[in-house]
């Protein structure tokens, strides 16, 4: 099966629509998916939801498309450093489901493997758990019960990611921070996208060293990225 293609464009072809709920990768303005969400903003796609650590900043990352007024909903954990979401979600333009960091990854790691649902204690007594299924298990220091909220996980229609490299089967690696969200983010889609720097010829990687199996990932592009800093802080010479 053939998974690389020439271009973000072609790779979203007959995979992108209105309405989708996509779930992309990225921590801050590490492993952002930046070509294929300029594929998406040139394609027009409208009344998007994104699930997603955050959404960049105001000209990087998500935050492109919150400027292009086509994302209708974000599920997220952070809303700091985009002017333009703040702006947004407190003039009533955008929707927004707040979730705990830790929760956020999980809901998109159980989806990626078949689990509809999981109960935790995160957010408990808090808004968070308002209209949430609440149920008590005997998880005390001294087996008393302790309430927990259930989290629904997320299927999304598409993921789009960022890797480092990849093989022709798609096979990914991540560096670093890149690891934190694209791995989960990348398991719950029907469809994942992943954008690498560099494609390397299938039996080449070693196996140890792969971070998420090639099963997960449909298609494939290789490009350019762009190196941003989200807070560049020095010391005068």
């Amino acid at each position: 099966m053939k998974k690389v293609y020439g271009s973000a464009a072609e790779a979203l072809d007959g995979v992108l629509r209105d309405g989708m709920l996509i779930a992309a990768g990225g921590f801050g303005l590490c492993g952002i998916p930046e070509l294929l969400l300029q594929a998406i903003k040139e394609d027009g796609a409208k009344d998007l939801t994104f699930a997603s650590n955050n959404a960049g900043v105001d000209d990087f990352g998500i935050g492109i498309l919150l400027q292009t007024r086509q994302v209708k909903k974000m599920i997220s954990s952070y809303v700091g450093e985009n002017a333009e979401f703040m702006r947004q979600y407190l003039s009533g333009e955008l929707e927004l489901e707040f979730n705990p960091q830790g929760t956020l990854a999980e809901r998109m790691r159980a989806a990626g493997h078949g689990i509809p649902g999981f109960y935790t204690k995160t957010g408990v007594g808090t808004v968070i758990a308002e209209g949430k299924e609440h149920k008590d298990f005997p998880t005390g220091p001294d087996g008393e019960d302790e309430t927990y909220i259930l989290e629904q996980g997320i299927f999304a229609d598409l993921s789009i990611v960022k890797a480092w490299k990849a093989d022709e089967t798609g096979n990914l690696v991540f560096r670093k921070t890149a690891r934190n969200f694209n791995p989960p983010a990348a398991m719950c889609g029907k469809v994942c996208v992943a954008e690498v720097e560099e494609i390397v010829p299938t039996g080449s990687l070693d196996p140890d060293t792969i971070h998420l199996p090639g099963i997960y990932v449909h298609r494939l592009i290789q490009g350019e990225h762009e190196k941003r800093i989200e807070q560049r802080t020095i010391r005068e010479a």
